[in-house]
Order: C-alpha cells, then structure tokens, then sequence
C-alpha cells in the first residue's frame, strides 16, 4: 500500500490519542448505560458503593453525541463506575429535585448522602 496522505495520518493521530472519540462506529457489546426507572432503583445502586454518574437528558441532538459518549466511558469504567441516563420529560420529579435548567447535564453521585444535596 501507498503511504498515507496526512488527512488519514492526522485521524489516525486523532483516534488514538482521543479517549472519547466518536467519529467511527465501535464495537462496544452490550449497553453498560443503565436507564433510570425510579428513584427506588437509584437509591439501590448508589447502596451498592461505587460512584455513578447520571446524564440528565432531553431529546436533542447534543444528547445523541452525548449517549455515544457515555456509552464508551460506560464500557471503559465497568464495574468501577455506573453510568446512568435519566430521560427528563418521563421522570421530570427526579430532575426538577436536581434543579437545573439547561439540559443535558452531568451529576456524580458518590452515596446516598448525596440526594438530598
């Protein structure tokens, strides 16, 4: 094969220095992403002891981006860390409780504790 032009030079670069990169289709398995069904449920997983981040979401297009992203990071940090996403328009009790108003958001929950924040 011929040598590589730099387009491919510098994505090749990209993608192997860019944790996160989500320009190409992966292979990642089955989701790790957990979705939230009820507050019960997220209590029972922070029990559990490991951090979990949840991704406070509505349906937009930076929410597209942002699932592929959680998606990696959730197949790279298992079981260490949980990764969850909470759909904002079909639990809004949960998400108003947070207090926010721009969409989508980030939180890391350590423990239980952390609910009443």
């Amino acid at each position: 094969m011929g040598e590589l032009s730099f387009f491919e030079k510098m994505m090749t670069n990209v993608r192997a220095k860019c944790k996160y990169y989500t320009g190409y289709p992966k292979d990642l398995g089955s989701s790790r992403v957990i979705h939230f069904s009820s507050e019960r449920e997220f209590v029972h997983l922070l029990h559990e002891g490991y951090p979990v981040v949840v991704a406070f979401t509505i349906r937009c297009n930076y929410t597209k981006h942002l699932d592929k992203v959680l998606e990696e990071a959730a197949v790279e940090f298992y079981p260490h860390i949980k990764f969850m996403r909470v759909e904002c328009p079909k639990y809004p009790g949960f998400c108003i409780t947070r207090q926010r108003k721009e969409y989508p958001f980030i939180e890391i929950f350590h423990g239980p504790e952390q609910l009443g924040d």
